[in-house]
């Protein structure tokens, strides 16, 4: 019955990707912003809250038992990004290693994903040091939580001051097919993009929220501690579904939409997050902690690399996906 429910669910998630990724297209064309915003701050973020809410709930309304709370906050809050800088990544050039090859390349705007990457190792560096800062001094704590926010912002400000010169440099949002709801003979104006990424959404939100439950039942037969659980299980469980709006993107050549998905996600849950983590949780150096820290920038480090080469090639990623296995051998040892 459970297998039942997981599948289910995907095909929730995955009509519900088709209807958010086709709204938001048309909603960032009608605005005339770039790839890179609609990619990095509408669908990263838009598709981020529903998990976000997952160590927010642990942290702040959670079980009786403090402990447990924190370490699914902390699990959830640092999975995130070890997941989308791994196996998000991965799955996404598997997706299109039939059609364009090991050797092929991917073209996503270079400013943008510059920036995104710059932008998310640098927060998460932070919250590295952070580990090592006993709760002791919360002055120092505050800083680093408090420069982690400040972050965020500077980010915000900077995609979105760079959309009008990479509009006029042909990096504007066009939307290449009709509005689904328009289909229906539906007038298609703002106000139905705004009904159908609502619905998308809704959708998104209730088919991760059923995948959650099944994946929950099925991880207590292994007897799997909340820490792991919440590192591994839950951000398969709340990210990965939604990524698959990055897969329709970039079976479509739609580069720049399929990665600042990925990327903007991770400088949201790579900022705030972690911020919140250092304030109100014990943040303590602990192996699985260590390990996905240590991963999640070895990752995002070596895209940004290859990056800095020039090209960056389908195969590239695959060198993603063996650092999640990584990960998953240490944390299981």
């Amino acid at each position: 019955m459970v297998i039942v429910q997981l599948i289910l669910m995907l095909f929730v998630i995955l009509i519900a990707a088709e209807v958010f990724t086709n709204a938001l297209e048309h909603l960032g064309e009608r605005l005339k912003i770039s790839e890179g915003v609609t990619g990095s701050l509408f669908a990263a973020v838009g598709t981020a809250l529903p998990e976000t809410m997952v160590p927010l709930l642990a942290i702040f309304a959670g079980t009786a038992n403090a402990h447990l709370n924190e370490e699914i906050g902390v699990g959830a809050i640092l999975g995130a990004p070890l997941m989308l800088s791994t196996l998000s990544l991965f799955l996404m050039a598997l997706s299109v290693t039939k059609k364009r090859g090991l050797q092929g390349h991917f073209n996503p705007e270079r400013t943008g994903f510059t920036r995104d990457l710059n932008f998310f190792l640098g927060a998460f560096s932070l919250s590295a040091v952070a580990l090592f800062v006993p709760h002791t001094e919360p002055i120092y704590r505050g800083a680093l939580a408090t420069g982690m926010v400040l972050i965020y912002f500077v980010y915000i400000m900077l995609t979105l001051r760079a959309s009008a010169d990479l509009v006029k440099d042909g990096h504007a949002t066009e939307a290449h097919q009709k509005m689904l709801l328009a289909r229906l003979g539906l007038p298609q104006n703002m106000a139905l993009i705004l009904i159908q990424l609502t619905l998308g959404l809704v959708l998104l939100v209730a088919g991760a929220k059923g995948f959650i439950h099944g994946i929950e039942e099925v991880s207590t037969l292994f007897g799997i501690s909340a820490l792991l659980l919440s590192l591994m299980i839950i951000p398969i469980a709340t990210e990965l579904p939604e990524k698959v709006n990055s897969i329709l993107w970039i079976r479509r050549h739609k580069d720049t939409l399929a990665f600042g998905n990925i990327t903007g996600a991770m400088v949201f849950q790579g900022t705030l997050l972690p911020a919140i983590g250092i304030m109100l949780t014990p943040w303590t150096p602990q192996r699985e902690v260590l390990a996905g820290i240590a991963i999640t920038l070895i990752a995002s480090f070596w895209l940004r690399v290859m990056l800095a080469r020039g090209q960056l090639r389908v195969w590239h990623l695959g060198i993603n996906g063996l650092l999640y296995v990584t990960y998953l051998v240490i944390a299981l040892a």
